[in-house]
């Protein structure tokens, strides 16, 4: 059985329209096949509940980079354990609580000289702006439980992120925005789903799809790792050789290697 992992924002998702309709394809033979496509993501749950209907997507996700994951009540065959109930899903919850991170990253910015401007100090339109999300969107976006994006705005990145650390706090970077965070990862979470999909399913080929420093460490935990072409592409295939690079990027790319290991 194969499951597949995808990042969406730069992969699934246009970088900048958001758009997923070249990917079309890809996404209607793994409905087909019943094949589970597991959005992991830095996005909120608010936002990927949105993204879920728009792409006809009824499994397990990722949300806020290993944040949390959420499964649909009945889905696998068993209680799970440690988790907790929340309208039709039952969570998984490995993330810092987001007030915490919004008062860690202020602290450390202001102790290591570097401005930063996170999602917390964003006005919708602000964010939109930034972003290029709809208005709806990026409300949806600062619905915030586990990570806080942010912006570095001056010099001193290097002391800020090693504050970070010292603090015995995560740090990544997406697309657009750097991220901080609790202990919890993609591959973390990713590992956890994985565990039961086995204990459900037996043994399980699984594939992961990313484009960003952030999908590093899920992409080195999967068997089959692909990294969507982008900007970071040639520096992250040195980080994870592994890695086959689509030739295209965003969906299109996405689609053309969902493709192909569906045929292999």
């Amino acid at each position: 059985m194969k499951v597949f992992f995808t990042d969406l924002d730069g992969t699934l998702l246009d970088t900048r329209t958001y758009s997923f309709e070249a990917a079309r394809p890809a996404l209607d033979l793994l409905r087909s096949k019943g094949i589970p496509l597991v959005i992991c993501t830095s996005k909120t749950r608010a936002e990927v509940e949105l993204w879920r209907t728009r792409l006809g997507i009824e499994h397990p996700f990722i949300v806020e980079n290993g944040g949390a994951v959420y499964i649909p009540k009945g889905y696998f065959p068993f209680k799970i354990p440690n988790a907790i109930q929340r309208n039709n899903c039952f969570v998984l919850e490995f993330g810092t609580p987001y007030q915490k991170l919004v008062a860690a990253l202020k602290q450390l910015s202001h102790e290591s000289g570097c401005q930063t401007l996170g999602f917390s100090d964003m006005t919708v339109a602000e964010l939109a702006l930034r972003s290029l999300l709809p208005i709806q969107q990026a409300e949806l976006a600062k619905r915030r439980e586990y990570d806080e994006p942010f912006e570095i705005l001056s010099s001193g990145s290097y002391r800020l992120l090693e504050a970070i650390e010292r603090r015995g706090l995560k740090w990544t970077r997406g697309d657009r925005f750097y991220h901080i965070m609790g202990s919890n990862d993609k591959a973390s979470a990713v590992a956890r789903l994985v565990e039961l999909y086995r204990k459900a399913h037996g043994e399980i080929l699984t594939i992961g799809v990313g484009d960003g420093w952030n999908d590093v460490r899920f992409l080195s935990s999967v068997d089959v790792p692909v990294l969507v072409r982008s900007r970071f592409d040639t520096a992250i295939k040195r980080a994870e050789p592994r890695c086959r690079v689509t030739d295209a990027p965003g969906p299109h790319g996405w689609n053309n290697a969902v493709l192909d290991l569906l045929a292999a």
